[in-house]
């Protein structure tokens, strides 16, 4: 038996036993097991009058789920990844460099970024409909450890990704090379990061 899983049994029994949760703490505290660990235990069980201690629901974690959110995320890092080069694209033809000349060049990557969204986001957009299916009137799958850790590792890229443009940005900008496609181009990245980090600012939350 796994070392918290012995804490939260005994936990359940002295509950069960009638132990007020100061005196287990005190208990647990005085045989060296850390505050945190106390609380999780603690906190894992109510006790209902005349009814054994019940315990409270817990984080899982699902390989089916592991699929279903890594698909998720790789699909909206995929899209959010060829929006921007779409965006690029456009931009560098809206703004276009005298130094570079008029001649646009981008067709391959356009056409390319135009195929993998549209295999893309379609699967995100029904993903995320079954994730938000899964989720209404069920709190249940919002205790996914693994839905948690995706959403993670989601905001932490997210939030590099921005850091790292207002980086450059700024770079850029002390530098005297900050042009108006360049500032364009930044902009774009920063909004996408951001609108990935809403996307996900729920799970901060759960």
């Amino acid at each position: 038996m796994k070392p918290s899983d012995q804490l939260s049994e005994f936990v359940r029994h002295a509950m069960a036993q009638g132990g007020s949760r100061q005196q287990i703490a005190q208990a647990l505290a005085q045989a060296g097991w850390s505050g945190p660990e106390i609380d999780e235990a603690i906190q894992g069980w109510e006790a209902a009058p005349g009814l054994p201690p019940v315990p409270r629901p817990r984080p899982y974690a699902s390989a089916q789920e592991a699929l279903l959110y890594g698909l998720l995320f790789l699909s909206l890092g995929m899209v959010a990844w060829h929006v921007c080069d779409l965006g690029m694209g456009m931009i560098d033809r809206l703004i276009p460099d005298p130094a570079e000349g008029w001649t646009y060049r981008g067709g391959s990557s356009v056409r390319w970024s135009i195929a993998s969204l549209i295999g893309f986001a379609p699967l995100f957009l029904f993903l995320n409909r079954k994730v938000a299916r899964m989720s209404r009137g069920d709190a249940g799958p919002r205790r996914s450890l693994v839905r948690k850790w995706f959403a993670s590792l989601t905001l932490l890229v997210a939030s590099l990704v921005f850091l790292g443009d207002g980086i450059y940005a700024v770079y850029a900008l002390l530098n005297g090379e900050l042009t108006a496609r360049f500032a364009a181009k930044a902009a774009l990245v920063a909004g996408m990061a951001v609108l990935v980090f809403a996307y996900y600012r729920d799970e901060l939350n759960d």
